[in-house]
């Protein structure tokens, strides 16, 4: 089978796919195939690297924590309670979640979760037992041995990763108690937090009012008044920033900036829980700009993921609660939305905003002419949906042409699932070379020019746009 250049043929591992590279694209991965991981945003629990204890299971580590394994099996009538999944699923058998997830492993193949979890069988826990229904407790058992191994722990993992920093993405209110354990430690691992204050920024959140109790009492400031909730949240920005943080991140649904001449009347009434819908999203649009201006004068970098309507299943929320697979893009409106908020703070120098869509179509129509304008836009990697070898081939066929490349902001894995890190960085690096070996093909560039911007793909423009090089 060839996609795109890559030559692939079944190892009979686990049903993965060996992909061999040739020609440029082969010189190129090369080249960067070992380059040190830099991971700038993702989920990981900085509770693994403080502690650094064993994973507790097979089905801990592999299924639980991933929503892209779950949802699929779920689609196909999996209960998520089988799967451990939410305090409905508390009492499963970890054993037998694996042995459905591995009874159900055809239900993968064509997606990037194949490649992802073959990876991490094959070239991290080094299994070639092949996968199935009848494998499923000869596999497990296996994986269990290794993770009982010190070599599987998170610290030593992290460190044969070659990770050089992973960032957390940490609520405002987290007291970073696991981040102060890992610098106080011995190890020499590069774990920083992210700011993530949108639980204290969206009046529609259901805990928004006791979230701001929540920040008085953490900060000591007034969170009853508009001055006084900002100076609160200054405060929790300083102390992530003293933590090592170098970036915020926002989930946002519908792109949506506004500026309040006095937003203090607003507030009052969201604060009072007696303002409407509207109110809630003029107030939320009005604090991203708020946010951008912070980030002009601390210079955390600002990330926006738009365009994912959240917890889409009422019953599935209702038994399991949030992020549980069923959140779904939906189409996005990045120049409209972010107009107000770029004709306030788009042109200082001093600012990074990361973009991070999952409607594609704004790719060449709006994020790459945004991106070719505006100084301080840079377009995050594809994500969610879009991180595969397809999304990443798609991405680069209509961004370049407009925003170039160093108007972009490298790669990202976004995981919850740390074992996949490598699996997710090596498959980005392949569609890195394959991109740049079809622009070698067709004279858009030469083997030197490609080289340097593999390297850039890589690794330095996420050292760069992150502000991780201090």
């Amino acid at each position: 089978m060839k996609i795109r250049g890559i030559v692939s043929k079944n190892t009979g591992f686990l049903g993965a796919y060996v992909q061999i590279l040739t020609g440029d694209a082969g010189l190129l991965y090369e080249e960067i195939r070992d380059a040190p991981i830099v991971s700038p945003h993702g989920h990981c629990d900085p509770a693994w690297f403080a502690n650094d204890e064993a994973f507790a299971n097979p089905a801990a580590l592999l299924v639980v924590p991933d929503h892209y394994v779950f949802r699929m099996l779920f689609s196909q009538g999996a209960d998520l309670a089988d799967l451990g999944i939410g305090s409905a699923g508390g009492a499963a058998n970890p054993r037998d979640v694996f042995r459905l997830f591995a009874s159900n492993w055809h239900l993968f193949l064509g997606t990037p979760s194949r490649f992802w979890i073959s990876y991490v069988l094959t070239e991290t826990l080094g299994i070639s037992t092949p996968l199935s229904a009848a494998t499923s407790d000869q596999v497990y058992d296996q994986i269990a041995e290794k993770l009982a191994h010190p070599d599987f722990r998170p610290r030593a993992l992290f460190d044969r990763f070659g990770i050089e920093v992973l960032a957390t993405t940490d609520a405002a209110l987290d007291d970073l108690a696991h981040h102060q354990a890992i610098r106080d430690s011995d190890w020499q691992g590069r774990v920083i937090p992210t700011f993530r204050p949108d639980s204290l920024l969206d009046p529609a959140d259901p805990s928004f009012r006791t979230n701001l109790d929540q920040l008085a009492v953490l900060t000591g400031a007034d969170t009853c008044t508009f001055d006084g909730y900002l100076t609160a949240l200054r405060q929790r920005r300083a102390v992530f920033i003293a933590a090592g943080a170098t970036a915020t991140d926002h989930a946002i649904e519908a792109v949506y900036t506004e500026w309040l001449a006095e937003p203090e009347t607003l507030f009052q009434r969201l604060r009072a829980g007696t303002g409407s819908a509207e109110d809630a999203q003029r107030f939320y649009g009005h604090m991203l700009i708020e946010m951008a201006q912070m980030s002009v004068e601390d210079g955390l970098v600002m990330q926006i993921h738009g365009g994912s309507r959240r917890n889409t299943n009422q019953a599935v929320m209702a038994r399991f609660g949030r992020d549980k697979g069923a959140d779904i893009p939906v189409a996005t409106d990045w120049v409209r939305g972010l107009e107000p908020l770029l004709n306030r703070v788009g042109n200082a120098p001093e600012f990074t905003l990361i973009l991070f869509t999952l409607d594609e179509t704004t790719y060449a129509r709006e994020l790459a002419p945004m991106a070719g304008h505006w100084p301080c836009l840079r377009i995050g990697p594809p994500w969610w949906f879009h991180d595969s070898a397809a999304g990443i081939a798609r991405y680069f066929d209509q961004v370049v042409e407009t925003a170039g490349y160093y108007n972009l902001a490298g790669f990202n894995d976004d995981t919850r699932a740390f074992l996949s890190i490598p699996a997710r960085h090596d498959l980005w690096r392949r569609g890195v070379a394959l991109h740049l070996s079809e622009q070698v093909a067709r004279s858009a560039c030469g083997m030197t020019d490609a080289r340097a911007l593999a390297t850039l793909l890589a690794t330095d423009l996420a050292r760069d746009a992150y502000r991780l090089s201090g």
